[in-house]
């Protein structure tokens, strides 16, 4: 079991990148590639082992036994030559046979990662083509963005199926003969350009829609962009991109139908300079000739720039003068004319009549007034509206004619030319009839002839009157230019119509049809694109319509998100793809059954095996049938004996597996103290030497690191910094380092010494961070402390004097702070205030007591008047009685004794304020 079991670990290396299964297959196809049919001997290759030499004799021996019969007299050395002639022919069979296996497998093992050698030959074009570019771009001074379009050009020229042929809507290879636009730079396969441009023509120059067919050079555009093209421009020969070489030779090191040569095609717009790239597809760079030009105003001095960039602006004031001719141009400089003068001035207009504010952009100006001027007649006025120049003589000055235009009159201005009374004959509108009036002013009247008028279309006559137009009923039965409609229009003269159906041809991506009025000839290409997706649809790339059939998908850089088909939970982070996963090359990681540890084999859930119990050939002659492979689990692996094995620096004993026993390193770190005792051996377990008088085993040895770091002993409680000495055994020195500390009230800096600070006990540090000044703090009182710079909360001892009022506000004196907050001193009303009291509340009382008699007295009258309506109405013509009140005093002299105790109120505290004070 065990060998066999290597037999095949040996080969799964070999096996599993060529036969076991493949990335991107999904039907078996890789199998039968790499095992089935003529590949005889494929399962040597693939590590399981070929059929030994001797068995295929013992079978060859075996079958020739069976073949002759018993009791055959046939010799035994003709016997003995037919095995080892059927032997040798056996042996030459097989070893065809494994070397055609041995050429198969690797043709399969090329073709199963292909996508990588994609993917390499992509980064190491991109990097080619981005390394050529890079030169030219620092050559440049103006825009780059220009050259994007040529780089993408030459990117789609390498990549395979990136150029497409719009008209046919196929890849176009490097061996097909070509045409480039001049216009969008699209290029077309030739056959399709020229049949699309014989199309074009035919269908413009179409004799149904114009009458000169033949004679005239009419054009025909690109598919793409619409660049129309001469009749004489229709491509007849294979052209690389420059125009230099026909029939460019097929070189795999340059750019597909490209001659090699440098490409000395004129720049757009031009300059006086050739591209200076090799012949390429797409539009030329920006020129990168140096050239000495100055600014725009040519106010700078010239300096050296980029052809392509020999424009600039030296950004002072323009300076040239505007076109009014009085102020100039203050604009920075700039490129072309100036732009119009922005100032308002008064100005006058044509005739001098109306003067104006107006811009100075536009000095001259009209008025809408007459101009009035008496002509050189002397009778009439000038009647146009404000000109420039002489008003001319009187048109009505010289000889006139009449209004038929027949009799000339010699007359003065002021009189009317008369009518001549010949008749009119002028033509009227009809063209051929005139009018039969008389010399007469104004338009002549309508024809009203009857004539014999024919149709538009001429097939029909009718008698009606001259200006009258006939159109008769008939239907044009002629083909429209799309040579698939009737005309249908009535009357119609022959110039029919183009057509204004439409076409529904379905185009050459099959999937849409033409959206344009019937037309003869080939549709434009379909317009529409499409997404071909990879297998998750995250990445896409966009086709034209009718190529996504033929279209690789892109390659996906995205995870592929399958779950695993063996026991593992997570399958190995592989990229997405179609068809069936690769197979697992993940540890197995199972539990072995007899001694527990996990199995590190690669995972074997899915191993080819090739099927036996099936019938072997008897010998060359017999045709061999396909070896059958089938996937199946192999066991684990036996588990390899375990052997005690110390390291070399004596950390551990490991067991080790019986083909690696012998001297090892644990990994570790060494971990020995060395000679500085602060610091310990950080090299990777390596044998160390021991000497017999040391007694301690943790001692570092000669082949252990020397120290070289810094001493990194911990310092006194509240010190930061580091010792400045090396590392070294003993104590550190005291810290000379001054510390920076805030005081006590957190306002001042002081600088103290860390071994004092350190050192100090609790009423040092407190003098230590003391500012000896006084205390910013402020007390509950709201006073400052006057106390030094302190720790702590503050003393409550405020003798600070504050002011202290009796109850009634009357009596101030001033008294110790904290006194007065410990209620030990207060301030009582003497009789004077009493006094004061007492006259006030008396005349509250008083106030009330009106007020009371005031309310008895309304309650009374209500009381009255309620009686009175309960006795019933009196006559009318008697006198109601008049019930007379009589007034309080207080109701009398109400309004005299308001001021007079808001005056008495306003003494009385003006007293008691002054009085304290």
């Amino acid at each position: 079991m065990e060998a066999s079991w290597r037999q095949v670990a040996s080969g799964r290396g070999r096996a599993r990148g060529r036969a076991t299964a493949a990335p991107s297959s999904g039907n078996g196809a890789h199998l039968r590639s790499a095992g089935g049919g003529r590949e005889k001997g494929s399962v040597g290759a693939a590590g399981l082992g070929p059929i030994p030499g001797g068995a295929a004799t013992s079978a060859a021996a075996g079958s020739s036994a069976r073949r002759s019969p018993a009791g055959s007299e046939a010799p035994q050395t003709s016997v003995a030559s037919a095995e080892l002639m059927s032997q040798k022919k056996f042996e030459e069979i097989k070893k065809a046979n494994q070397a055609a296996a041995k050429k198969l497998v690797e043709e399969h093992l090329n073709s199963s990662s292909e996508e990588e050698g994609d993917e390499d030959f992509e980064g190491k074009r991109g990097k080619i083509v981005a390394n050529t570019f890079i030169t030219y771009t620092t050559q440049t001074d103006g825009d780059v963005r220009e050259l994007e379009r040529t780089k993408q050009y030459v990117n789609e020229a390498f990549q395979a199926g990136a150029m497409t042929c719009l008209i046919c809507i196929a890849s176009v290879k490097r061996n097909q003969a070509v045409w480039s636009c001049s216009g969008c730079f699209c290029i077309f396969h030739m056959p399709c350009i020229q049949k699309w441009a014989k199309d074009s023509q035919f269908l413009v120059s179409s004799p149904l829609t114009d009458d000169d067919f033949g004679k005239r050079d009419y054009p025909w555009p690109c598919p793409k962009c619409r660049f129309e093209y001469k009749r004489s421009d229709t491509p007849s020969r294979y052209y690389c991109y420059c125009g230099k070489v026909e029939d460019p030779p097929l070189d795999p090191w340059l750019v597909p139908h490209s001659c090699g040569q440098v490409c000395e095609r004129d720049f757009k717009p031009p300059c006086g300079h050739k591209c200076l790239l090799l012949c390429h597809p797409g539009p030329c760079p920006p020129c990168p000739k140096m050239v000495t030009t100055t600014c725009y105003c040519k106010k700078a001095k010239p300096i050296p720039r980029r052809c392509s960039a020999k424009e600039w602006s030296c950004h002072l004031p323009c300076g040239r003068k505007l076109l009014c001719g009085q102020h100039k141009c203050e604009n920075p400089c700039h490129a072309g004319g100036c732009p119009p003068c922005p100032r308002v001035s008064r100005q006058k207009c044509v005739c001098g009549k109306q003067v104006a504010e107006r811009s100075c952009a536009s000095p001259l100006w009209h008025c809408d007034q007459v101009c009035g001027k008496i002509l050189p007649c002397g009778n009439h006025t000038c009647e146009q509206v404000c000109h420039v120049g002489a008003c001319g003589e009187c048109p009505r000055s010289g000889k006139r004619f009449c209004p038929c235009q027949k009799s000339k009159f010699s007359l003065p201005c002021t009189e009317d030319v008369p009518t001549c009374g010949d008749s009119c004959d002028k033509v009227l509108e009809c063209g051929i009839h005139r009018c039969s009036q008389r010399c007469h002013r104004g338009p002549c009247e309508t024809c009203r002839q009857e004539v014999e008028k024919h149709c538009r279309c001429g097939k029909h006559t009718k008698r009606m009157p001259c200006h009258k137009p006939y159109l008769c009923e008939t239907k044009c039965v002629k083909m429209r230019d799309c040579q698939k409609h009737q005309c249908r229009r009535k009357c119609c003269p022959g110039n029919c119509p183009p057509c204004d159906q439409n076409c529904g041809r379905t185009l050459g991506c099959r999937n849409h049809k033409c959206p344009s009025v019937c037309h003869r000839g080939s549709c434009y290409p379909c317009p529409e694109t499409v997404d071909v997706k990879c297998n998750c649809g995250n990445t896409k790339v966009t086709v034209p319509c009718g190529r996504e059939r033929t279209t690789r998908p892109p390659k996906c850089k995205e995870q592929c998100s399958r779950p695993p088909t063996c026991h593992h939970t997570s399958q190995e982070k592989h990229r997405c793809h179609f068809g069936s996963c690769p197979p697992c090359h993940q540890p197995c990681r199972k539990v072995l059954e007899k001694c527990g540890h996990l199995c590190p084999a690669p995972c074997h859930d899915q191993a080819l095996i090739k099927q036996t119990g099936r019938h072997q050939p008897s010998g060359p002659w017999e045709q061999p049938s396909e070896p059958a492979f089938i996937q199946t689990a192999l066991p684990c692996p036996p588990c390899q004996v375990p052997i005690p094995m110390e390291c070399l620096g004596k950390h551990e004993v490991s067991p080790l597996p019986c083909h690696t026993v012998g001297p090892y390193s644990c990994r570790r770190v060494c971990g020995r103290t060395l000679d500085c005792q602060n610091h310990t051996c950080m090299k990777e377990c390596h044998k160390v030497t021991e000497f017999d008088s040391c007694t301690d085993k943790n001692k570092a040895g000669p082949e252990c690191l020397q120290c070289e770091e810094g001493c990194s002993k911990s310092r006194p409680p509240g010190c930061p910094h580091p010792c400045v000495l090396p590392c070294h055994p003993g104590e550190c020195p005291p810290c000379v380092h001054m510390l920076r500390v805030k005081c006590h009230c957190k306002i001042t800096s002081l600088y103290v010494e860390c071994r004092k600070i350190t050192t100090a006990d609790v009423n040092e540090k407190n003098l230590l961070s003391c500012c000896k000044n006084q205390c910013p703090k402020e007390l509950p009182c709201g006073h400052r402390c006057k106390e030094m710079c302190h720790p702590g909360e503050c003393p409550f001892n405020c003798n600070q004097k504050v002011k202290l009022r009796c109850p009634c506000k009357r009596i101030k004196k001033e008294l110790q702070c904290n006194k007065v907050r410990e209620n030990q001193i207060s301030i009582d009303c003497d009789i004077t205030c009493k006094e004061m009291k007492r006259k006030a509340s008396e005349i509250k009382e008083a106030e009330a007591k009106a007020a009371l008699e005031e309310e008895k007295r309304r309650q009374q009258a209500e009381l009255e008047a309620f009686e009175n309506r309960l006795k019933g109405r009196r006559k009318k013509n008697r006198k109601r009685d008049e019930v007379a009140v009589e007034l309080t005093l207080w109701q009398k002299y109400k309004y005299y004794l308001f001021p007079v105790c808001a005056v008495v109120v306003l003494v009385f505290a003006w007293y008691i304020a002054n009085g304290v004070d």
